[in-house]
């Protein structure tokens, strides 16, 4: 599914104007036309239906003068409350407005004129929200701040039109303050304020409808991908019924250090569940008599420690000597940031050929000194960071990062060459070219510790397995939050554990895939 800014979506309508002749008032009517059969489909049963217009003077003020006359059509009761003077309200808005006759439509300019609003909030089946749209770029401030406090303390049903008002249509923030829809009705394509956080959470469920724009310019506009069940779907390979471990590779993971190797286990251990062929766990010596406990299926590879607990400078041979045979490297779950270990993995990820996954402190290692990432001997470098970690390789602070998640990534990914996956609620994967894709599977409940543990071996294991880099991030990060649904679906979203994820992976890939145990 495709994600467009606002401004993308204004370029599109002008193009359906100006270069396939559809008048705007034609797109005006279908939009109008598609939010309110999604009015009638959801709130149709309830006895004397009842909707409440409020609108602003703008195209979207449009789109709800054209609900309104059609709700009054199908047998409605339609009040609209109108913030601006009817002067004000041109074009095809003001055409639309015109259109309605021997209806209730009050105009709402002046402090204190709000008052009559009130009480037909109050009794309404559902109130549209039709009053800022997508082009916002302010503060919502004055009258249309009390209509939308308003809105939101009635406790009824709101449809917004298009998007929430109050959401920034680029970045899903709110703008001051905003409308807590519980259907948004979009018009062609998604935008990113419907699907970022915390927009949403103002979007509530989101339709979206085909207002007659071509389809060759959906296609050709400029946007980034987001990722649901049917589209990554297809990118699940069947195994051949010949398939042996040799055939589905084998993970070399460098993690561990005292009091981590929990980190290093469960990183191993999900290589496993995501399918890899073989993995090996290489972590310091002083932990291996425990990670031999804690990881059945993988082998380990005790390296040098002199006894420490961490990783250094001796255990860089071994590292080195056991590349051979090996599909893939993944390196950074619970290493720690002692200085040699850190210089340890800026040499491995400046020498290492073989594609790499690096996460937790292997990223604070490189935070230290990224420009090693330009100078890098793997063609495939997979950065897992979460905002923090982002920031310090990015020379940013949390907060900037958190308020432009999809440009971070996409700058750094670009400038340095690299897969970058920025954790979080919508996860995003940016790669070396520019490309985007947002992730749309996970739950509050992976706010616990060992979840990127598990996301590094789930990466690690589809690498493995021959999927291109994109493709591995993509599979990887959907498969990873969906497994964690399936969890939250079962015990709830309180309380999961990263190995309650671990453990159902398996289950979300065969869900995805369709396939019964015995399928061929």
């Amino acid at each position: 599914m495709k994600v467009v800014s606002g401004e993308t979506m204004r370029k599109i309508d002008r193009r359906a104007i100006e270069e396939f002749g559809i008048p705007g008032l034609t797109l005006m009517e279908n939009a109008g036309r598609g939010c309110a059969e999604a009015i009638v489909d959801r709130y149709a049963t309830c006895p004397e239906p009842r909707a409440v217009i409020v609108a602003g003077k703008g195209n979207n003020g449009g789109d709800g003068y054209v609900i309104a006359r059609l709700l009054k059509e199908c047998g409605w009761q339609v009040e609209t409350f109108v913030l601006a003077r009817r002067e004000e309200i041109r074009g095809d808005a003001r055409t639309n407005l015109d259109r309605l006759t021997e209806m209730p439509i009050a105009f709402c300019t002046e402090e204190g004129s709000l008052e009559r609003c009130g009480p037909a909030l109050r009794e309404a089946t559902v109130i549209v929200d039709a009053l800022l749209g997508t082009g916002l770029k302010s503060n919502v401030a004055a009258l249309y701040a009390e209509i939308i406090g308003m809105i939101n303390h009635t406790g009824k049903p709101v449809v917004a039109v298009d998007i929430p008002s109050g959401i920034d249509a680029a970045s899903g923030m709110v703008l001051g303050c905003a409308v807590k829809a519980d259907m948004t009705v979009t018009f062609a394509l998604t935008k990113y304020g419907h699907i970022l956080y915390p927009g949403a959470e103002y979007t509530g469920r989101l339709r979206i409808v085909d207002i007659g724009i071509p389809a060759e310019i959906t296609a050709s506009a400029t946007g980034d991908e987001f990722l649901d069940g049917g589209a990554v779907k297809p990118l699940l390979k069947r195994r051949s019924r010949s398939a042996h471990k040799g055939s589905s590779g084998h993970c070399l993971i460098v993690a561990g250090s005292t009091g981590k190797s929990g980190a290093a286990a469960m990183s191993a251990n999900s290589a496993v569940r995501a399918g890899a062929g073989l993995v090996t766990l290489a972590a310091p010596a002083s932990l291996n008599a425990v990670l031999e406990v804690k990881t059945t299926e993988a082998m380990t590879l005790p390296l040098p420690d002199e006894g420490t607990g961490f990783l250094g400078n001796a255990a860089r041979e071994s590292i080195m000597e056991a590349l051979p045979g090996k599909t893939v490297v993944a390196m950074g779950p619970g290493i720690d940031r002692h200085s040699e270990t850190a210089q340890l993995i800026r040499e491995l990820a400046a020498s290492i050929e073989l594609p790499l996954v690096i996460d937790a402190d292997g990223l604070n290692a490189l935070a230290e000194d990224p420009g090693l990432l330009l100078r890098k001997k793997s063609d495939i470098v997979i950065l897992t960071p979460h905002p923090g970690e982002m920031g310090r390789l990015a020379g940013l602070s949390t907060a900037q990062v958190e308020l432009d998640r999809i440009g971070v990534a996409r700058a750094f990914a670009v400038k340095f060459g690299v897969y970058l996956i920025l954790k979080g609620a919508r996860t995003i994967i940016a790669t070396p070219d520019g490309t985007v894709a947002i992730n749309g599977s996970g739950n509050p409940g992976m706010a616990s510790g060992g979840m990127g543990d598990v996301l590094t071996g789930v990466l690690a294991a589809f690498i493995a397995q021959g999927y291109d880099p994109f493709t591995a991030c993509k599979l990887g990060v959907f498969i990873h939050g969906h497994a964690a649904d399936l969890v939250a679906d079962e015990k709830g979203e309180i309380g999961i554990s990263a190995v309650d994820v671990q453990e159902r992976l398996p289950y979300a890939i065969k869900g995805l895939m369709g396939l019964s145990p015995a399928a061929s």
